[in-house]
């Protein structure tokens, strides 16, 4: 990894977490009890756990190993016996399995390079699927947060909207444009099957009459049409 940080993961109960998950079992034979899962950059495994029950095996790859003992713990307690946690940084260690199904959640854009997503591509086998977010360039503040001089709140609105080389200077991470993305992927082989904007989950406000308003009125869908209503970019893609 470059400067961009590792990211802190969801929670297990936090609206972001239910919404991908929605997501991907609205997908059409995307789980199945014969399928093996991997989730490369899986945190503490929150995503993988959810869709344990509807694949035959999970494996979860992470580059931090402060993630394991939460993952773990999880899998004890709730004993899905068939979810395993791998410490392997992909853009620099060979991992030689392949998978017929790859979940990656916010985790492109910590690469130390765009085009180790090759990797993800590698995961899978012929025809496999994957279901990968990215954070979206038009959402209202930057979700990853920036080293911006002179100011200590690092999600200042519209600084995402920046020129790319403004933006990347400072962001503690990359973000996407739906183009962006999508030749990113095609360019390592991926063929793009769908993609969605992300409702932004509002995970991040404080319980209370405010939240609730805007999580049951306007922020209620899994997905939006509207940009700046989205905080990731979500696509399905297949390996030819």
């Amino acid at each position: 990894m470059s400067k961009h940080h590792l990211g802190k993961p969801a929670e297990f109960d936090h609206k972001i977490i239910t919404r991908r998950v929605d997501l991907v079992k609205n997908i059409e034979g995307f789980c199945r009890k014969d399928l093996e899962l991997v989730d490369v950059g899986c945190g503490n495994g929150a995503s993988l756990f959810k869709l344990s029950d509807e694949m035959k095996s999970c494996t979860g790859i992470e580059i931090f190993d402060g993630h394991k003992e939460a993952f773990e713990n999880y899998k004890k307690q709730n004993q899905k016996e068939n979810c395993e946690f791998v410490l392997i940084d992909i853009e620099n260690e060979k991992f030689e399995r392949q998978f017929d199904r790859l979940i990656s959640f916010e985790v492109i854009e910590h690469l130390t390079d765009d085009k180790s997503v090759s990797e993800f591509y590698k995961f899978l086998k012929k025809g496999g699927l994957a279901a990968i977010t990215v954070p979206n360039k038009w959402w209202i503040f930057e979700t990853h947060g920036a080293n911006l001089p002179l100011l200590p709140w690092n999600r200042v609105p519209l600084f995402s909207w920046l020129p790319t080389p403004i933006h990347e200077k400072y962001s503690r991470a990359r973000i996407y444009t739906k183009n962006r993305i999508k030749n990113l992927l095609e360019s390592v082989g991926f063929e793009i099957l769908q993609m969605e904007y992300v409702t932004a989950p509002l995970d991040v406000l404080k319980e209370g009459s405010l939240k609730t308003f805007f999580t049951e009125n306007i922020f209620n869908t899994d997905t939006t049409e509207v940009p700046f209503m989205a905080t990731s970019i979500f696509i399905l893609a297949r390996k030819n």
